[in-house]
């Protein structure tokens, strides 16, 4: 166990700590709720070196009783690895309201960093970092998440806890928390069933999920993922489908 590695570790559990207690603590007000859902996807900390990626994520909510009702979201990205330790990825986000067409809503650069090695602690760690930039608006906004998954027989568990700070000259500038969570069961691995969370400073989600990864020739491999997201609190949609295809190659 090197010095460094150590060092990543308990960097890790310290930032788990903080991150942990601002969620709870944070209470603070959004400046978009009309359109705002905090459910996303769970990332796990794990880099593959020289991997390269094509990636489509759609998410789609649903509420009889509010604005936000039909409303579709799309992110189309390409992430590849710069060493066997960071990978970066390029998102384009799409949005569709009710009765228009879907515009270009914002540009987002991405960077996931693996902290520690597979197995070599009783939880894996990953960073996060995130900058998104709006495209009509001024507003922008800068993420970072810790990210740790654990393995207990055939069961994985997977936690994301984030700050995030929102700024520009249309909004109040503010600090915004969140987290989210997956439990999976390791059934085969074509086919992973399992549970997801959400939560920031007004969504607050649970529903089921579906995993899988499909081999194809050389190192070609798709990944999907299909869940649906139920409302915990009067605020978040009444349905939320989102759905993720990554062509890895």
């Amino acid at each position: 166990m090197t010095r460094s590695s150590i060092g990543a570790y308990t960097r890790g559990v310290q930032l788990t700590f903080v991150l942990t207690w601002t969620l709870i603590a944070a209470s603070v007000q959004a400046d978009n709720l009309l359109y705002h859902n905090g459910v996303g996807r769970v990332y796990d900390p794990y880099v593959q070196p020289l991997e390269r990626e094509l990636e489509l994520r759609t998410y789609y909510q649903t509420d009889d009783d509010s604005l936000e009702s039909d409303i579709l979201r799309q992110r189309v990205g390409f992430g590849a690895a710069i060493n066997e330790r960071v990978f970066a990825e390029l998102y384009l986000t799409g949005l569709k309201l009710p009765g228009s067409a879907m515009l270009l809503e914002s540009y987002e650069l991405e960077s996931k960093i693996q902290l520690t090695e597979q197995g070599e602690y009783a939880a894996d760690w990953g960073l996060l970092l995130e900058l998104e930039r709006e495209r009509s608006e001024s507003i922008a906004e800068f993420a970072t998440t810790l990210l740790m998954s654990r393995q207990w027989g055939n069961w994985v568990g997977t936690l994301n806890l984030g700050v995030e700070y929102e700024f520009g000259s249309n909004i109040r500038n503010e600090f915004d928390t969140f987290m989210s969570a997956q439990w999976r069961l390791r059934y085969r691995e074509s086919l992973e069933p399992g549970l997801e969370f959400y939560a920031d400073e007004f969504t607050r989600g649970i529903g089921p999920v579906l995993t899988g990864l499909v081999r194809g020739a050389e190192n070609q491999k798709w990944h999907w993922e299909a869940g649906l997201v139920y409302p915990l609190n009067h605020i978040t949609p009444d349905y939320t489908y989102r759905v993720l295809l990554e062509y890895e190659f």
